[in-house]
């Protein structure tokens, strides 16, 4: 795999915070910014005069919020919230982006982030089938990544939910675990495998996945959070 180099732009209307995160970004190696703007109206002019992988996003800044900005921005770049606010977190969730950064912002805290975001974008860089075959009914069945709600193991054999079947195959978990692209589907429970796109909320230790309902083991509920948000800004 070629290494990766992730363009990005910083945006915070405080000067000190952007040239704190501008010093982390070069101390990355692979974190190349393009741009850095005091508000969403000069990321606006940014976005349409080159382009950009990665945005470095501040919340509450004049004229239009980072949130405004992303929801109404036509297909942005993945975006890492960097906010003095921790009451955003769940809407950070919402609109998918990679991360959620709480100022003060620690080196070590932005560096998990941004190798978040190299691993995002390596396996987007890496050619993969977007699809793959399950032995159903003495039958080969083309199965989409994008489809799969989720996975259940069921004794000998697995269940493959999609977005509008259920396939039933004699295989275990783990081998079609290792079929799926690691960064789009999580393990809350041993018995299941989720495609995080289709996670619609958070109950307790309930995954609200289309009209089903996923457990998430307290063992791996944590590590389930992180990977969907930052796990202790969720907390009350």
């Amino acid at each position: 795999m070629n290494p990766v180099t992730i363009r990005c732009v910083i945006t915070d209307d405080e000067p000190l915070a952007a040239k704190g995160i501008m010093g982390y970004a070069a101390r990355t190696g692979f974190l190349e910014v393009v741009a850095v703007c005091e508000d969403a109206v000069q990321l606006n002019t940014v976005l349409k005069q080159q382009p950009v992988d990665l945005l470095l996003l501040d919340i509450e800044m004049p004229y239009i919020s980072g949130i405004e900005f992303l929801k109404n921005y036509p297909q942005p770049p993945k975006v890492i919230f960097t906010t003095a606010y921790e009451r955003y977190a769940m809407q950070g969730f919402e609109l998918d982006v990679l991360d959620y950064l709480l100022k003060p912002i620690s080196f070590e805290r932005f560096l998990k982030a941004a190798n978040k975001a190299y691993d995002y974008f390596a396996a987007q860089q890496t050619s993969v089938s977007p699809y793959f075959f399950i032995r159903s009914d003495k039958k080969l069945e083309k199965v989409q990544y994008q489809d799969i709600l989720f996975v259940e193991a069921l004794e000998n054999y697995v269940a493959v939910y999609t977005t509008d079947r259920k396939i039933l195959t004699h295989a275990t978990l783990k081998s079609v675990v290792e079929m799926l692209p690691a960064q789009q589907f999580i393990q809350p429970h041993k018995s299941y495998v989720v495609n995080i796109q289709h996670i619609g909320a958070i109950e307790g230790n309930i995954l609200h996945v289309a009209s089903f309902q996923v457990p998430m083991s307290k063992y791996q509920k944590e590590e389930v959070l992180e990977k969907i948000v930052n796990n202790r800004l969720l907390r009350k």
